[in-house]
């Protein structure tokens, strides 16, 4: 074999081992990468983790306790921006479960963190929220109502997509938090418990 074959051989093999490893490559990263969801799947859209970009803000109405404790009062926040209906719905959420700052009262009960959001064409949302909701709540038929439109009036209010909100705790559906408000449905804003 002469010299010049035996290089044509060798550049011929390496050329195929490059070709072979990029096939390879490319087999593997097809192999690893998910599934798109299915048109079934697809149906609410689930809360994403996706954080907000950092320092952008928009105003935002969060409820709290009037001081004659009958009624919800919307005051004006900052709420970290997000791209999507359904992630900016989680930021407002969890700022209206976070600790309220005194002198203002919060109607949800300490402990209470949004577990999930699900947002539908129809304009209704389904927030599931940790089981403190309840095991925290301090009871009265009054109480109840007040915890349960805070978390409404926080997405209608804020929201003009969302028209509707259902309750969840811990992932399921609930006759009602503590016996008094009915939960089997969605509820809309009730405009006689808030002030602006």
């Amino acid at each position: 074999m002469t010299r010049r074959s035996l290089l044509v051989t060798a550049g011929t093999c390496a050329v195929l081992s490059v070709v072979v490893l990029i096939v390879l490559l490319a087999m593997q990263r097809k192999a690893v990468q998910p599934a798109l969801p299915t048109a079934a799947a697809a149906a609410p859209s689930p809360v994403s983790a996706a954080p907000a970009p950092q320092g952008r803000k928009i105003k935002a109405q969060l409820f709290y306790v009037s001081d004659d404790g009958m009624r919800l009062v919307g005051v004006e926040r900052d709420v970290p921006y997000a791209e999507t209906a359904v992630d900016q719905a989680r930021e407002i959420l969890n700022a209206q479960v976070a600790p309220a700052a005194a002198p203002l009262v919060s109607a949800v009960p300490a402990g209470t963190v949004v577990r999930a959001l699900f947002l539908t064409d129809g304009g209704q949302a389904y927030v599931d929220l940790s089981r403190d909701v309840v095991t925290a709540h301090p009871g009265g038929s009054l109480n109840e109502m007040l915890t349960i439109y805070t978390i409404v009036h926080a997405l209608t209010f804020n929201l003009p997509a969302v028209t509707a909100v259902q309750l969840l705790v811990d992932g399921k559906e609930v006759d009602t938090l503590v016996g008094h408000v009915d939960l089997r449905r969605p509820l809309s804003k009730n405009v006689r418990l808030a002030i602006d």
